[in-house]
């Protein structure tokens, strides 16, 4: 995922960019939910005067190839650059927005996704699983009746 660095002058809207299509609703509503809190706790902090460091772009593009190459079943890199466990990083990811996420009414559920998301894997890894347990016509299953395999 990722967020443009200019927002357009004619329409003030954020781009958010995924690597994939959701194959079950609850993981769209999660990540609207994720990209809600984050996009609200920007403005939060901006109107607050909160001062930011920027990130290192070589620091953002080595986080972003490890992401993808492990997924969130491995470890992620923290905003310090430290590599950690999945769970913590996302966890910290979910403290951070959490006012957002209470102000909007979006906490309970936001997090309970994110939480089955850490349990089950992304889709990504549910249709490593389907090919790896039961072959292509268990991915095309997967993918068209929306059911988790856990």
């Amino acid at each position: 995922m990722s967020l443009r660095t200019a927002l357009s002058e004619r329409y003030p809207t954020v781009e958010v960019r995924c690597c994939d299509v959701q194959l079950e609703v609850d993981d769209a509503v999660m990540l609207a939910g994720v990209v809600r809190g984050l996009g609200a706790t920007a403005i939060a902090e901006e109107k607050a005067g909160v001062a930011h460091t920027p990130c290192r772009p070589e620091l953002l593009q080595a986080a972003t190839w490890h992401a993808a190459r492990h997924g969130i079943s491995s470890t992620l890199v923290d905003p310090e650059g430290r590599l950690r466990s999945s769970a913590d990083v996302v966890c910290a990811l979910l403290r951070y927005i959490g006012p957002a996420l209470e102000e909007n009414g979006d906490h309970r559920e936001v997090t309970s996704l994110v939480h089955r998301l850490l349990r089950q894997g992304t889709s990504a890894d549910r249709q490593r699983r389907a090919l790896a347990d039961a072959g292509l016509p268990a991915v095309g299953a997967l993918i068209t009746s929306g059911a988790t395999i856990a």
